[in-house]
């Protein structure tokens, strides 16, 4: 009888992890190295103009950063804040295409138009985990 006992929690024990781990997806993995704001990128991917001021007037900010360790189609998201209002501006997930390397994402504002003088902040997540978050500001602030 405590064989029989002992099977069937087994079984279970195996059906519960296996639901869990179906029903739960695995979190990627990624070591962001180094992560700088720009006013560009390059055919490279190297970082043009490395600042954490930004002029009045500026409609774009490249958020650039380097990687190792990752697994192949980790998903990352960068989280672009205006710190100034406390406003969320921007979340942008995107996959992470090889081991190590280096790319970037940016903010930018439409045709004609200019980000608001302030303090921005831009964080790059992995899930609910925070891997670095930098702070900018663009245009005179006090």
């Amino acid at each position: 009888m405590q064989v029989k006992k002992n099977q069937g929690l087994l079984a279970f024990s195996f059906f519960l992890l296996f639901a869990l781990s179906a029903c739960c997806p695995k979190e990627g993995k990624i070591l962001i190295t180094d992560v700088k704001t720009a006013t560009g990128v390059d055919e490279k991917l190297m970082p043009v103009g490395p600042t954490e001021s930004f002029p009045e007037g500026a409609s774009r900010v490249y958020c650039w950063f380097q990687w190792k360790e990752a697994k192949v189609d980790t998903q990352v998201t960068a989280k672009w804040h205006y710190v100034t209002d406390d406003i969320r501006v921007l979340d942008y997930t995107f996959n992470i295409p090889r081991k190590q390397g280096s790319g970037s994402v940016s903010l930018a504002m439409p045709e004609d138009k200019k980000l608001p003088s302030g303090t921005y902040r831009v964080d790059l997540t992995l899930g609910n985990r925070l891997l670095k978050s930098l702070t900018f500001k663009v245009g005179e602030t006090k």
